[in-house]
C-alpha cells in the first residue's frame, strides 16, 4: 500500500441516491460517472445490483461507460447479491465488488438474528465468493461505530485472511466524535495482525454534523481511503462531502500525510451536475462549492483581498472549477458547435432524433437568453430526459394572471392520458394557482413536501430551475422543471413529479439494507 495515496470513493450514485426522491436513471448516473472519472477518482460505487432491475442496468451501464476509474457494486453478505453484482460489474474495465454485514449487538440481534460465530462465517463465505468474479474486494462491518472492538477485530482479520483488500469502518448513524473514531481506527490497524495486508477505508454519515470531521479524523490516524459524495448527498443528514475532505487535504499539506489524485478543478462543474440532476440545490454558503464560498462583502475582507488574496483565502476559486463557467454558445450558434460543446461535457446522445430534440429545445432558449452557460446546457440535456413517451401527463400551454390587489388565477392546458384537457383556479400566489388548477384535473392526492427554486447562472434572464417533492402511500419523488419564467418551470416540475408517482419509477427506498 502507497501511505502517501489517498483514495477517494465516491458513494453518490449508491448512497447519494438514498435522498429520499433524488433517484436517478441509468443515463443520469453514467453522465454522474463520466464527471466523476474526469476528475479522477478513484473509486466509483455506481449502485447496489441486486435492489432492482434499474439498479442492475445501471452499474452495468456505469461499467461500460468508465474505462479510467474503478467501478464498484454493493452487495450483502448473501450469494445472490454477489451473484448479482458480479454479473453487472462484467463490462467494466476495472472492477470491484463492496460486501457487508452487521456487526454491532444490536443489528446482529435484532435485524439479522445472528449469533457473532455465524456473521464471521457469513462474511467470510461473502468475501471468497465475491473472489470468483475480481481480486478488488471491499468489505465493511456494518454500525462498526457501535461494535465491539473484540469482535470487530476478529471479523476484520478473517476476511483480509479470506482475501478481502480493502476493510472499510462505517459510522453507519453518524453516532461518533472525531477523536473516538479517530482513535477506533488506529486501534484496529494496530491490533488486526493482518491489517497490512489491507487498505483501512472510512465510511461516515453526517447526523450530527461530524462526517467529514470524523474522515479527515481517521485518514490522520492510518485511514487511506474515504468514502464520499459530492455536495454531501446521501440519506438522511448525507454523507462526507468529497469536496470538503478532498480540500482540506489539499490545503493542509502541513498536517496530512498523503495526498489524493483528483483533478479539483472539476468539483464545482460535477457538482453543478449533480444538484441538476438530483434537484438538491447547494446551500449559498456550502464549503467549497456554495455560491458564496468565495464571496467577500465585508468592506475589510475586501479591502484585504484587493491587496492580497491569502489575508482571507486558504484556495483558490479556480482550483476548485469557478473560472469553468464560461459562455459558449448563443442564438446564432449552429448544431455542430452545440453537437461539439456537449461533447467537450461529455453529453452523447443515443440518436440523431435526441440530438434534434435538445437543439430545438437550445433554440427555444436562445430566444429568450442571449448566452447560453455550461450550466444552462447541463440543465437542458436533464430536462430532455425528464420527458418520456409513455408520460401520462404532459403541459401544452399555461397562464398566468398576478396583479397587485386581485387574487391570481391561472388556466393550464394539459394531454391527459392523449387527452387534451382545460382548467381553470385561483391560488395565493401564480405558483398556487398555477398547481391548484392542475390538481383539479389530475386529482392525485400527493403531499407537496418540497419547492425550491434556484438560479442556473446569473442575471435577470438566468433560468430558474424548480424542483418539486411530492409524497403518497409512503412513496417519495423530485419533479423537476427549468425555464426563464419561474411559474412555467414550477408548472413543469409539478406535472414531472406526478407523472413519476405514476408511473411509479422511483423505488421507495433504492437499498435493502444500509452502510
Amino acid at each position: 500500500m502507497n501511505d502517501d495515496k489517498l483514495i477517494i470513493f465516491d458513494t453518490t450514485l449508491r448512497d447519494g441516491e438514498q435522498s429520499p426522491g433524488a433517484s436517478m436513471t441509468r443515463d443520469e448516473k453514467v453522465r454522474i460517472a463520466k464527471a466523476l472519472e474526469r476528475m479522477r477518482v478513484d473509486v466509483i460505487e455506481a449502485g447496489f445490483p441486486i435492489a432492482s432491475q434499474g439498479d442492475f442496468e445501471a452499474v452495468q451501464a456505469v461499467a461500460g461507460a468508465v474505462t479510467e476509474t474503478t467501478v464498484c457494486g454493493l452487495a450483502r453478505a448473501l450469494d445472490k447479491d454477489i451473484d448479482r453484482a458480479g454479473e453487472a460489474l462484467k463490462p467494466a474495465a476495472s472492477s470491484r465488488i463492496h460486501t457487508f454485514i452487521a456487526t454491532s449487538p444490536i443489528h446482529m440481534k435484532m435485524k439479522l438474528r445472528m449469533e457473532p460465530d455465524q456473521v464471521i462465517t457469513q462474511a467470510v463465505h461473502a468475501v471468497k465468493r465475491a473472489r470468483n468474479f475480481t481480486d478488488n474486494i471491499e468489505f465493511s462491518p456494518e454500525d462498526a461505530g457501535r461494535s465491539e472492538i473484540d469482535f470487530l477485530c476478529r471479523v476484520i482479520e478473517a476476511v483480509i485472511d479470506a482475501g478481502a483488500t480493502t476493510v472499510n469502518i462505517p459510522d453507519t448513524v453518524g453516532y461518533n466524535l472525531p477523536h473516538q473514531f479517530g482513535e477506533l481506527i488506529r486501534t484496529l490497524i494496530e491490533r488486526v495482525p493482518n491489517s497490512d495486508k489491507a487498505v483501512f477505508s472510512v465510511h461516515c454519515h453526517n447526523d450530527l454534523g461530524l462526517a467529514v470531521g470524523n474522515s479527515l479524523s481517521a485518514v490522520l490516524n492510518g485511514a487511506r481511503q474515504v468514502e464520499c459524495t459530492i455536495n454531501g448527498l446521501g440519506e438522511r443528514a448525507g454523507n462526507a462531502a468529497l469536496e470538503e475532505v478532498v480540500m482540506t487535504v489539499q490545503t493542509r499539506q502541513d498536517v496530512f500525510p498523503c495526498r489524493t489524485g483528483l483533478d479539483t478543478t472539476q468539483i464545482v462543474p460535477c457538482s453543478r451536475l449533480v444538484s441538476g440532476i438530483t434537484g438538491f440545490a447547494v446551500q449559498p454558503n456550502k464549503a467549497i462549492v456554495g455560491a458564496n464560498a468565495f464571496a467577500h462583502e465585508s468592506g475589510i475582507h475586501q479591502d484585504g483581498v484587493l491587496k492580497s488574496r491569502e489575508t482571507y483565502e486558504i484556495m483558490r476559486a479556480q482550483d476548485v472549477g469557478w473560472s469553468a463557467n464560461r459562455i459558449v454558445l448563443g442564438k446564432h450558434s449552429g448544431r455542430n458547435a452545440f453537437r461539439t460543446r456537449l461533447k467537450d461535457l461529455d453529453i452523447e446522445f443515443e440518436s440523431e432524433e435526441d440530438l434534434n430534440k435538445a437543439f430545438t429545445r437550445f433554440k427555444d432558449l436562445a430566444d429568450k437568453k442571449h448566452e447560453i452557460f455550461d450550466e444552462d446546457l447541463q440543465s437542458l440535456v436533464t430536462e430532455s430526459g425528464l420527458e418520456a413517451e409513455n408520460d401520462w401527463l404532459k403541459l401544452v400551454a399555461l397562464r398566468v394572471c398576478s396583479e397587485t390587489g386581485e387574487v391570481p388565477d391561472a388556466t393550464v392546458t394539459l394531454w391527459v392520458d392523449g387527452e387534451e384537457q382545460q382548467s381553470a383556479a385561483a391560488g395565493s400566489g401564480p405558483v398556487d394557482a398555477a398547481f391548484k388548477a392542475i390538481e383539479a384535473l389530475v386529482n392525485s392526492h400527493t403531499e407537496l413536501q418540497l419547492y425550491s427554486v434556484n438560479n442556473i447562472t446569473s442575471g435577470t434572464d438566468s433560468q430558474g430551475e424548480v424542483t418539486v417533492r411530492l409524497q403518497r402511500d409512503g412513496h417519495i419523488v423530485n419533479g423537476q422543471g427549468a425555464d426563464t419564467d419561474i411559474v412555467i418551470a414550477s408548472a413543469k416540475a409539478y406535472v414531472n413529479a406526478l407523472n413519476k408517482i405514476i408511473r411509479r419509477e422511483e423505488r421507495a427506498h433504492p437499498q435493502l439494507g444500509d452502510v
